[in-house]
């Protein structure tokens, strides 16, 4: 009963990995005419200065969070809006703090509106089914498990995991990268990349005082592992006899063709991730300033297609780079370096 009990939590180590749900809520997320119908409803929305519920578009919260009770029924019960004082329910309160630190990061750093950029109320499940080990979102609200408390805590804990998860909403609603193989490992970058700043932002780190890790402090103390995943050094944040070993990889070379979890959407993430660190680190500073700022302009860039994959986002990072500080700038410098290091030519 060893291997199969030490199969069961690999499988959930896998789950857990990709901070998503479903294939199936990745297509609602993809589909191109749905989003360019979102696009120009929001646009319509901004020009005449209301939000879809009537509410003047400026950077105002709106969050519920509600309780699953340990069940799969969503959104569950309501337990706390907007301006309503702590439950004393940590899961709950958390889920709230993090997803208003987010929303906060998104509108102070770039104007931008909530997830969908024109005031979405910010919704959330927490206690989501027994022993659940993930956290996603469904297309509509994040929804965060408690863990099983032999390998995982609860996931409201990370605030770079639900910044994960909302950037996933950011992501459906910019360019709805198609959530397989490598364009799937692109779009679990992007969440990565931005749960990461958001820690940063919340913390007031620089890039040098970071530590690159999403999911620090989901481990019990009974794993093996600093984290989910490294920024800084893909594929050493956990190693454990249960979990295993930590799999991602830095450089194109090491690319894993495998056809689980979604094409590798979750290892094969690990390049972009690194390559983003690598820029960052060489700009310096406050991470969102600059290397951020040219995340986030190439994820809202026309050219980035729903299905492109590393070299095309690489490539048009050095072109945003350049339209803002210049084609010989430090920072236009930093990106191309940052790519080639990982393997990609841009």
């Amino acid at each position: 009963m060893i291997l199969r009990a030490n199969e069961r939590h690999r499988k959930r180590a896998l789950r857990i990995l990709d901070l998503n749900h479903s294939l199936e809520v990745a297509r609602v997320a993809t589909d191109e005419s749905a989003r360019l119908r979102r696009q120009a409803l929001r646009v319509r929305r901004l020009a005449s200065g209301l939000t879809p519920f009537g509410v003047a578009a400026e950077g105002h919260k709106r969050r519920t969070i509600f309780d699953a009770h340990h069940s799969q029924s969503i959104p569950g019960s309501r337990v706390r809006s907007e301006n309503e004082p702590a439950t004393g329910d940590p899961a709950v309160d958390e889920a709230y703090e993090y997803m208003g630190k987010t929303f906060d990061f998104y509108w102070e750093v770039f104007s931008r509106n909530s997830i969908d950029n024109a005031g979405l109320p910010l919704n959330g499940t927490v206690h989501f089914d027994k022993d659940y080990d993930n956290a996603f979102w469904d297309g509509r609200r994040m929804i965060y498990g408690d863990g099983d408390g032999e390998q995982f805590q609860r996931f409201t804990k990370a605030v770079d995991v639900i910044g994960h998860e909302m950037t996933h909403g950011v992501t459906q609603n910019e360019a709805g990268l198609t959530y397989w193989k490598q364009t799937g490992a692109l779009n679990e970058s992007i969440s990565d990349v931005f749960g990461s700043l958001v820690k940063q932002f919340v913390n007031r780190q620089t890039a040098d005082e970071a530590d690159w890790l999403i999911g620090k402090g989901l481990f019990t103390p009974s794993v093996d592992g600093e984290a989910i995943r490294s920024l800084r050094a893909p594929g050493t944040a956990f190693n454990d006899p249960v979990l295993g070993k930590d799999t991602q990889p830095a450089h194109v070379k090491n690319y894993d063709k495998t056809l689980q979890d979604n094409g590798g959407v979750h290892i094969n993430s690990g390049i972009p991730n690194h390559a983003f660190y690598l820029v960052a680190t060489r700009i310096g500073g406050y991470a969102w300033e600059r290397a951020g700022l040219i995340w986030y302009k190439t994820l809202q860039s026309p050219l980035l297609r729903h299905n492109s994959k590393f070299n095309t986002f690489a490539r048009l990072t050095l072109l945003e780079s350049q339209r803002l500080y210049g084609a010989g700038s430090n920072e236009a410098s930093a990106v191309r370096s940052g790519w080639m290091d990982v393997g990609i030519n841009v």
